[in-house]
């Protein structure tokens, strides 16, 4: 059995550092090889290796024979001959089991989506870029055409699990969606492209490789650009979108290199902060309306603006400091920052008419105006991981750490988009301390501070050939810091930390039964802190909220013959200590939010993908899941969880000919608005309470790609959701129903497939 890589070359310190797929712990895995051979490196990179096989050289995702958790990896040729060159990871990710996602309303890449993995939604997952962990700082939830366009990402592993205890993140129990970045290469060579296509969306697109350099002892740059502009499927909802990607290889002596990465990226887009659309919007205009040209509107394109600027940095040194015994020090930094003005609500204002009682002014009279808000949400967050694998031979010891801090500032303030002067609409409030009045116009003004440390050590152990057993540890502390001038909610100045720590054991085993069969199972603990939310309050004594806790049981088994690539997995979750929120009254007869854990919810399901190869460069592949994912106390399906998914379709690949048909499937789902029984003290979905479970029936998307090749030029085409299907792929319930209906016709946010989508693309390689 042989092993091939998704790039076109290889070398010794590739070799010893190779990433493989067997588990989602950063990369430390060994690739396909004969049972028994002993894996000593540990990386994060795109060097992903599985069995060389006709099935798995063509197949849209697959898996390794070394796994120890259900895992799909997407390849590079998957992204760039089967996808519209815009698509973000979470698009890419999607063809995975179990994968679900919503959004992406103005477009494939056009505008944020998210996505759900068995259920988890997104902040109840990982997401890694080249093993570093990265996400929000008042929760780990991500931006998916923020950070890492597709031009970025050499190959994407979605990890249907935990991960063992090298696994990083703050959400260690929903799975991790881990994007490696384009790898440099030995060969020189320069690669542009050119697309255009529906919503008058077009791509300019560089990538440069160095190649490696003699005289700089074999280093390898890798440089990429990229400018996407579009006036998009929605309304006056224009996205334009600017990336900067460079990367250097660095070999120092035989057994050490030094890799530096950077990316940096610009969006500027019209999008009402609150983007779904109402039924009352929707009856009125359509599916594809957004925003309007209207200056007396809420609703007015060039009232509502966002820009998000972003870079990610880099620096990783891999040694070889003995024989059998490597060393990785990642040390990163990366920055967000969004600034958006926003109208109001998502309510249109009457065309052509000024709200006479818009905004108030500082007197507390009344002005015409248009009434909205600035808001900014901006951080930097620094960080390190370094870890040690040392081989004995009969198994191996990993240990390391991870150290990350971070700073963020966010502020809202209420304006009159017309004059943009501030809109004194807040209610009066008075610091219960210092006496200080709050201005009416300020919503919240708040620095915080997040400190996360874990330390790690897995042991891996080869009693017999062909059999892995790898019990590991983790300890998690992770402190959150409120400083505010005026806190969000209470609105005047607090400052609050909280300290959160959990220990948590992993166990996984692999058992390769023959060369091209092999099962695996997966015992973990899993963790999750509270979101900054639980600091927004007036005295945090009055919550008892607990981190969010999982125990994660898995077992599958992966067969990889001359044709075909399969595997399946069964696995059972139970979820505990779920969030959740309810008004007291305190001792001065004011009122305050205070948190606290109430019930959980049990996920469990079955899982599969196969690939089988025609002949002739032909080849088939499904893949689908039946997913459970329950609250223990109401027993209804959680919200945003399809109950299962499928993908399947055919790939062509034979000399200059490239050519997919693939549909995905996403099974039915619901969208569910809870309230607080405070005589009960439980929540409820009783709509007497006001509170709805509204189901959204099942959708599927279906693309179509096919690309030529002629001597150094690629013609090709993409065509997403084929059929033009625009049903409801998620929905934001607001308040009570109205009389009569399912839905609050002004308050409900709705969102539906983007429709039909068709693009061209030229590519020139030189």
């Amino acid at each position: 059995m042989t092993a091939f890589r998704w790039r076109p070359h290889t070398s010794r310190f590739a070799s010893v550092f190779a990433l493989t797929i067997a588990l989602a712990s950063q990369g430390a895995r060994a690739a396909d090889a004969p049972p028994g051979t002993p894996d000593n490196g540990i990386a994060e990179g795109s060097d992903i290796l599985v069995t060389a096989t006709k099935a798995n050289e063509i197949a849209p995702v697959t898996a390794s024979l070394k796994e120890t958790q259900p895992a799909s990896i997407v390849s590079r040729s998957f992204i760039e001959d089967s996808l519209p060159a815009s698509a973000d990871f979470n698009q890419i990710a999607l063809i995975s089991p179990s994968v679900s996602n919503s959004g992406a309303t103005n477009g494939v890449g056009l505008n944020e989506s998210k996505t759900q993995i068995r259920g988890f939604q997104d902040g109840e997952y990982n997401i890694t870029y080249d093993g570093v962990p990265f996400g929000d700082t008042n929760d780990p939830t991500h931006h998916s055409n923020t950070f890492f366009p597709s031009n970025t990402i050499e190959t994407l592993v979605v990890d249907r699990g935990p991960g063992n205890a090298s696994q990083l993140g703050q959400a260690t129990f929903g799975g991790n969606i881990n994007m490696f970045s384009r790898e440099t290469r030995a060969d020189p060579s320069v690669e542009l492209k050119g697309t255009y296509g529906s919503f008058n969306t077009y791509m300019f697109r560089g990538v440069a490789q160095s190649g490696a350099i003699d005289k700089l002892g074999g280093t390898e740059f890798a440089l990429s650009g990229q400018y996407i502009k579009t006036d998009g499927r929605l309304t006056y909802s224009g996205y334009n979108q600017k990336n900067l990607f460079g990367k250097v290889m660095i070999p120092i002596g035989s057994s050490v290199k030094l890799t530096l990465l950077s990316t940096y990226n610009k969006n500027h887009f019209n999008q009402p902060d609150k983007d779904g659309s109402t039924l009352q919007e929707v009856n009125a205009f359509g599916k594809d309306y957004s925003l309007n040209n209207d200056p007396t509107s809420l609703s007015y394109y060039k009232y509502n603006v966002t820009t998000k600027t972003t870079d990610f940095e880099i620096a990783k040194l891999d040694a070889e400091i003995a024989p059998n015994s490597v060393f990785t020090n990642t040390a990163y930094t990366y920055y967000y920052d969004n600034e958006t003005l926003s109208g109001a609500n998502a309510t249109t204002m009457p065309t052509g008419v000024v709200n006479p009682k818009g905004v108030k002014l500082a007197d507390g009279t009344s002005a015409p105006g248009v009434p909205g808000y600035t808001k900014t949400n901006k951080y930097r967050v620094w960080g390190d991981i370094p870890k040690i694998r040392v081989d004995f031979g009969l198994g191996a010891l990993t240990a390391g750490l991870w150290l990350e801090h971070s700073d963020t500032f966010r502020q809202q303030t209420d304006v009159n988009l017309l004059t943009g002067g501030f809109n004194y609409s807040e209610k009066a409030k008075t610091n219960p301390v210092t006496g200080a009045k709050t201005p009416q116009y300020v919503k919240f003004n708040q620095n915080s501070e997040g400190n996360h440390t874990e330390e790690f050590v897995e042991l891996e152990l080869r009693p017999i050939a062909g059999l892995t057993i790898t019990p590991g540890f983790k300890h998690v502390d992770f402190e959150r810091k409120v400083n505010a001038l005026y806190n969000q909610t209470t609105r005047y100045a607090e400052a609050f930390s909280h300290d959160y720590q959990k220990n948590l054991p992993f166990a996984t085993i692999n058992y390769a039964i023959t060369p091209q069969v092999s099962v695996y199972g997966q015992y973990a603990k899993g963790f999750l802190a509270p979101s900054l939310t639980v600091l927004y309050v007036a005295s945090p004594n009055n919550s008892t909220v607990k981190p969010q806790t999982s125990t994660n049981y898995q077992a599958g088994a992966v067969y990889h013959g001359s044709r075909l690539s399969l595997d399946a997995d069964a696995y059972y979750i139970d979820f505990n200590n779920k969030f959740q929120s309810r008004t007291v009254t305190l001792d001065d007869g004011s009122t305050d939010t205070a948190w606290y854990n109430q019930g959980g919810v049990i996920y469990k399901g079955v899982e599969g993908q196969a690939t089988y190869v025609v002949g002739h460069g032909l080849a088939v592949f499904a893949n689908g899941s039946l997913n459970y994912a329950k609250e223990k106390t109401t027993h209804i399906q959680v919200a945003n969880a399809p109950k299962a998914t499928a993908a399947g379709g055919i790939l062509y690949k034979s000399g200059p000919i490239r050519l997919s048909l693939i549909d995905k499937w996403t099974g039915p789902q619901y969208a569910i608005n809870e309230t607080f029984d405070p005589v009960t003290g439980l929540n409820s979905v009783a709509a007497k309470d006001g509170g709805r479970v509204v189901r959204i029936a099942s959708y599927n998307t279906t693309i179509v790609a096919a690309s030529y090749e002629w001597r150094n030029l690629r013609v090709g085409v993409e065509v997403t959701d084929l059929f033009n299907t625009t049903k409801i792929t998620n929905l934001g319930l607001s308040g009570a129903a109205d009389p009569g209906s399912a839905y609050n016709q002004t308050g409900d946010q709705f969102y539906f497939q983007p429709g039909r989508q068709i693009t061209g693309d030229l590519t020139v390689r030189f």
